[in-house]
């Protein structure tokens, strides 16, 4: 919600999950093969239990495929989506691999257990317990993936520009209070869409990122 809230704000392109369909058109393999690999860091073991038309025989990924191979597929997504116009992201690393671009700002964006196990239930019609292991079983995912690949600590405040926790001001408040880091950081005094893209014509582009610890 807050990523998709200051998508809009900003007049950006979210990529979230909407990231896996990107890197499927580029690399030819099926979505749904992104989708059950999604930042785990040994999801590469699972392409052996995967069926053959899951992947396009034309890949030129298929001759030399690894779990490298994989990362870097959705790495180039990526990079490619930055380049096209102003996005905000939702992790996968995307801090690190737009590491050398300007105009960025990486936020990481936590919330007390309880709401977060609160939000899985309902999302996913689980009790309290089976959302509980949900949690900490997605979190221990996406630290070991983001660990991995970058060398650096998931959720500690030095990998990021900005860290927060929604709990404390509630979702509105936040979403205020980071749309207003990011315009100071940028010096953007516009509020609407369409005078940000005016005001992002220099050649650089905004890109903002975000890690939703959900």
């Amino acid at each position: 919600m807050i990523a998709r809230k200051l998508a809009e704000e900003f007049g950006c392109t979210l990529y979230d999950k909407e990231l896996l369909n990107l890197a499927a058109k580029e690399s030819g393999f099926s979505e749904r093969f992104f989708e059950e690999n999604d930042e785990q860091k040994g999801f590469f073991k699972s392409l052996f239990h995967v069926r053959v038309p899951l992947v396009n025989e034309n890949n030129y990924y298929h001759n030399n495929f690894s779990q490298e191979s994989l990362y870097q597929i959705q790495s180039d997504a990526i990079r490619k989506a930055a380049d096209n116009g102003n996005c905000v992201f939702v992790g996968r690393t995307a801090d690190y691999i737009l590491r050398d671009y300007k105009n960025v700002v990486n936020i990481f964006i936590t919330a007390d257990l309880a709401q977060r196990v609160e939000r899985v239930c309902k999302r996913r019609n689980l009790t309290s317990e089976e959302a509980q292991k949900y949690v900490h079983k997605r979190e221990e995912e996406r630290a070991s993936y983001y660990n991995y690949y970058t060398g650096k600590q998931w959720g500690h405040a030095d990998s990021y520009d900005l860290c927060i926790n929604s709990s404390l001001l509630g979702i509105d408040e936040t979403i205020q209070l980071i749309a207003s880091f990011i315009k100071e950081r940028f010096s953007i005094s516009c509020t609407s869409a369409k005078q940000i893209e005016e005001q992002n014509q220099n050649g650089d582009v905004l890109i903002k990122k975000e890690n939703l610890n959900l």
